[in-house]
């Protein structure tokens, strides 16, 4: 028996209802749960400042707080939760700065970080990508905010803790270096640029995570037929924030004056064939392994239009060197 449309659209509308009603009772127990923890942890510090005792962690405080609370309450209690839970409140003294976007598992991660201005741009970070957990551990681990920070000066990195990474001009796109290390290529491997480029299309999802907020994949190997004669580019992109075309190629070994010289003539092509009105002007990446920053400077000199070079690695780069880097901005 064929149902009339009404009845579907009542039971349509009724779905629609209680996936909403349900994700909104999930936000609301999740902020009740963030803010008890924050509350849990005020209290754990206001004992200790009492003279009860010291909270550092090799003390016997949370090894008894843990046991004892999960003999009363159940799980969900111990000994390292609790810790956190301290942590939460200190790194947050006014509840208010709270995110309710984010849920306690985020918040743990985010307090794994090793200073404040980090706890402070993941925070900020994740409530405007809205990562879900899985991509914020995947971008600690990749330690976004020590490569985006050591491209800037001490004000910039300041400013990353306090609102995040936002997106105003084209060097900001760039992540020095990008890592691709989701591609599972050996360090040693051989590999093609046609590889890469396979490679990045079949883990598109985790490459727009890792290229950030605003990008739209057009096409691969986009043909342009200039003087007779065909080029392909790479990647194509559309920036939504920047309202531009984003062309990317891909080199194996060193960027080249050479390569330098096509990006310049394939935006030509795209601020003459490809933009319409409402558009800016495109902007071209060039990524590879390394890039000589003299021969750089000499490549682009006189070139009007937006040519950037970063360097990929296929593997987590060096968290000693980065932090050192960073250090040194901040004069410690």
């Amino acid at each position: 028996m064929q149902l009339h449309q009404p009845y579907t659209e009542l039971v349509s509308n009724i779905g629609e209802l209680l996936a909403a009603g349900r994700a909104k009772a999930a936000r609301q127990v999740n902020s009740i749960l963030v803010q008890t923890y924050w509350e849990i942890g005020r209290h754990i510090v206001e004992f200790e400042l009492n003279g009860n005792e010291k909270s550092e962690y090799g003390t016997k405080l949370f090894d008894r707080l843990s046991r004892d609370l999960t003999e009363v309450y159940g799980k969900g209690f111990g000994r390292s939760n609790l810790m956190y839970m301290r942590r939460l409140y200190v790194s947050f003294k006014i509840s208010g700065t709270l995110s309710h976007q984010l849920t306690w598992s985020h918040y743990y991660e985010i307090l794994k970080s090793d200073s404040e201005l980090e706890i402070g741009f993941y925070t900020r970070q994740c409530e405007k990508e809205k990562w879900s957990v899985r991509e914020l551990k995947r971008q600690m681990k990749c330690m976004l905010f020590h490569r985006l920070a050591v491209s800037t000066d001490k004000e910039g990195i300041l400013k990353l803790a306090d609102k995040g990474h936002d997106i105003q001009q084209p060097e900001d796109l760039l992540r020095d270096p990008f890592v691709l290390e989701f591609l599972n290529i050996p360090e040693q491997y051989q590999f093609h640029e046609g590889d890469l480029e396979n490679r990045l299309i079949d883990n598109l999802q985790k490459l727009f995570l890792e290229l950030g907020k605003g990008f739209a994949f057009i096409g691969r190997q986009y043909r342009m037929s200039i003087g007779g004669r065909h080029f392909r580019l790479d990647l194509l992109f559309y920036h939504r924030i920047l309202k531009c075309f984003v062309l990317i190629d891909l080199k194996r070994g060193e960027i080249d004056h050479a390569d330098v010289g096509q990006m310049n003539l394939y935006i030509n092509y795209f601020k003459k064939e490809e933009a319409t009105e409402g558009d800016n002007e495109p902007i071209g990446i060039l990524l590879g392994t390394c890039k000589d920053n003299v021969l750089v400077e000499y490549a682009t000199a006189g070139i009007t239009n937006k040519v950037l070079m970063a360097k990929y690695q296929l593997y987590l780069p060096e968290k000693k060197q980065l932090q050192h880097a960073l250090n040194k901005l901040l004069d410690i």
